[in-house]
């Protein structure tokens, strides 16, 4: 047998020395845990797509160091490769392996995967058959391990889950902990899959087994201060998307735009200490060298102790000759000291509508005071770049929101002529198209067709050829299948596993999206995509009506109402507005 691994790794290295990139797929990263420790379980965390992809993710970072941290436990990963390996991985009849120690996924013991959206669903199918095993659960005999999935498609996870064991609905470092720790605890007992499951339903928090279709209720991290959080992480090979050490501020958002998925799916809203935080970024610049450090939360300006985070960690960031990043900042919160302090070139705002009538109706609760008071902070601190994004096709939108985009962007130019700075400035308006997503208040609209979304293209185009103004917008035909597939049921499995053997794969990266492809396996499944985009009755149940992610239906629906009066909820940091997450923790 060992001679058989050394001849499978000298044939690996050949392999690896043809595809680009090699470093995405050896391992032996800088603070990798101890792959040889005495362990009773092995799992392999899978990410639907690239390394440098994965690798930027701050959940991935958080549960890989977690399980390996965990007493007789071992966690590798396994990342989607890109084409070129998988092209030589079957013409060599090779089985996708992970990266620690190159074994077969066929051989741990739970092989787990992070689904992170929509057009990630293929690349689910493609690596199931990179790996030589079944894309169904039901066809998957007791030889295969145990094979589940979370992340946030979880919050519907119909289109997929027949390819899983089970789903792990909430916070990974509860539930995902729970079923390792009751996996190894009943392996002497050899049980077969179904047996353990109907044991791990009553013991893991949030646990939604598709052949069972029991109701579970998302798991959560009650205590941020008393979660698992790495301070001591996995430097990558190669240069990956976000490429920086990371800590996270809090979960949950209290802003209650009402298209927004995470804002609802991540409460209730809980924050890590001041204190908590210092002590984690010391330990994680000294222990990754990273010359960036980010501050991650949904909305960074929400933290409670953000001013007294910011100049305590940047005096330790400073004298490490590190820089602090703080992103996601909001208009009407927008510091211009913590700014001014961090000396940046660039800002970005999400506005998400040109009016303050549509912003009322998608509960973006800030004014034109706000934006103006903004974007002068921003002029005052010799800004050169302003990014500004939106989104198009929101409910109750007319062209008069449309114009209200190229209205602010103007807005933007004139307050840079009026601060009488010499230096350019360039701004950036950036579209993307509305997508009625579960648990919102909007996952019963509809969305706008595709002609329409490039007619409102179009439109904007014309009112936007400013000087120094640039305008980007998102693809309307991944917006469309996103849709199909955020509010989908099971009927799209084979619509998944037929666009993946047309070779529809790595569908999010624009070089590979066949839009034709996915349209003949709608067609060839006898599904339209219509059928799935268009509104949807408030009394009809729902696919995901099976799991309990907190914020209660009805308040959702209340939501929705007060969106077509135009009336705003206020953020709920002050008030609890009962959306009903409070019953899974105390919020703040």
């Amino acid at each position: 047998m060992l001679g058989d691994e050394i001849m499978m790794t000298n044939e690996l290295k050949d392999i690896l020395l043809q595809v680009e990139r090699p470093a995405r797929y050896v391992g032996g990263e800088f603070n990798l845990p101890d792959m040889q420790k005495p362990c009773d379980e092995r799992v392999c965390m899978c990410f639907s797509d690239k390394y440098e992809i994965g690798m930027s993710n701050i959940g991935i970072r958080i549960l890989y160091h977690m399980l390996n941290d965990m007493d007789g436990v071992v966690c590798e990963r396994c990342f989607a490769p890109d084409l070129d390996l998988a092209k030589l991985l079957k013409e060599h009849k090779m089985p996708l392996f992970s990266i620690e120690t190159k074994k077969d996924l066929k051989e741990f013991d739970i092989v787990g995967f992070s689904v992170q959206f929509e057009l990630q669903y293929t690349n689910i199918a493609y690596m199931f058959d990179l790996a030589n095993i079944p894309y169904y659960a039901k066809d998957r005999g007791e030889e295969f391990p145990l094979i589940v999935a979370g992340g946030p498609c979880s919050v519907n996870p119909m289109p997929y889950a027949g390819f899983f064991d089970a789903i792990l609905i909430g916070d990974g470092e509860v539930n995902l902990k729970q079923l390792v720790e009751l996996h190894k605890e009943l392996k002497p007992q050899h049980l077969t899959k179904e047996e353990f499951l109907k044991i791990a339903i009553e013991k893991v928090e949030g646990l939604y087994v598709p052949r069972f279709n029991n109701k579970a209720k998302r798991a959560i991290v009650k205590n941020l201060d008393e979660a698992y959080f790495p301070t001591k992480i996995l430097v990558p090979n190669c240069q990956i998307v976000h490429d920086r050490s990371t800590i996270e501020l809090f979960r949950g958002c209290a802003n209650g735009c009402r298209f927004c998925q995470a804002c609802f799916y991540y409460r209730p809203i809980r924050e890590r200490s001041v204190d908590t935080l210092v002590d984690y970024a010391k330990k994680i610049m000294d222990s990754t060298g990273y010359e960036e450090l980010s501050l991650a939360s949904l909305s960074t300006s929400d933290y409670s102790g953000l001013k007294e985070l910011v100049e305590r960690i940047k005096i330790e960031a400073d004298k490490r000759k590190v820089k602090l990043a703080v992103p996601s900042l909001r208009l009407d919160s927008f510091e211009a000291e913590i700014y001014e302090e961090l000396n940046g070139a660039s800002l970005t705002f999400a506005p998400e509508a040109g009016t303050q009538r549509l912003r009322n109706v998608i509960n973006k609760n800030i004014s034109e005071a706000n934006i103006t008071s903004a974007i002068e902070g921003a002029m005052k601190n010799n800004v050169k770049n302003v990014k500004l994004y939106f989104m198009i096709g929101l409910p109750t939108e007319t062209d008069e929101d449309l114009d209200g985009i190229a209205h602010i962007a103007k807005e933007v130019l004139w307050l840079h002529k009026k601060s009488g700075t010499s230096k350019m400035l360039n701004v950036t308006v950036s579209t993307s198209v509305f997508i009625p997503k579960p648990l919102t208040p909007f996952q019963w609209e509809k969305q706008i067709s595709l002609e329409e979304m490039d007619r409102r293209v179009k439109h904007l185009q014309e009112v936007l050829r400013l000087k120094n103004v640039r305008y980007n917008w998102h693809d309307a035909k991944t917006s469309y299948l996103e849709a199909a597939f955020a509010r989908g049921d099971a009927r799209l499995m084979p619509v998944i596993i037929k666009a993946y053997e047309k070779g529809c794969v790595f569908d999010s990266w624009s070089e590979n999206f066949d839009f034709d492809k996915w349209m003949e396996a709608f067609k060839e499944c006898g599904i339209s995509v219509d059928e799935y985009t268009g509104e949807i009755p408030e009394d009809k149940e729902l696919p995901w009506d099976v799991i309990d992610n907190g914020v209660t239906k009805a308040y959702l629906l209340k939501e929705k109402h007060l969106a077509y009066e135009g009336v705003t909820t206020p953020n709920c940091m002050g008030k609890c507005n009962g959306c009903g997450a409070a019953k899974l923790g105390r919020c703040f």
